[in-house]
């Protein structure tokens, strides 16, 4: 946030020097007083709104919905979806399996359990698939 009062602040002290260099008083008496204030109340109200939606905060998307057909159809366990979830992760077996407090070799059969069900090889694509499918939430910032 304090990037862009920065950044407004800039475009102000350029706005005041494009003003002594076009000389104010040559300009005042060469346009009418009207069409010049109309010039910068247009100047200034559009800095406002570049500004007003710098600042404001957008509103969130609509929530994740996981979908529950897929799962069934794909016949998915709630362990099996919980691994596809730590699979998106990037963490490896090992972390998985101190995450989930199970064997690194039940990891490794959880993990080929899915990629069987998903019918691929390794954990990117299944991880795509997964999230074609809706069965696990879409990256961040995706």
């Amino acid at each position: 946030m304090a990037r862009t009062i920065l950044l407004y602040a800039a475009m102000l002290v350029v706005a005041v020097a494009a003003l002594d260099w076009l000389e104010y008083r040559y300009a005042l008496r060469t346009f009418s007083t009207g069409t010049y204030i109309a010039l910068l109340a247009a100047g200034f109200a559009g800095l406002g709104l570049w500004a007003g939606r710098r600042l404001t905060a957008r509103p969130a998307g609509p929530a994740f919905e996981r979908n529950q057909a897929a799962i069934r159809s794909l016949g998915l366990t709630a362990r099996e979806c919980q691994i596809l979830e730590l699979l998106a992760s990037g963490r490896s077996n090992k972390e998985l399996a101190q995450t989930l407090g199970i064997s690194p070799h039940t990891v490794k059969t959880h993990v080929a359990r899915v990629y069987e069900k998903l019918e691929v090889k390794r954990r990117l694509p299944a991880v795509e698939k997964a999230r074609w499918l809706k069965l696990i939430p879409p990256a961040e910032g995706a």
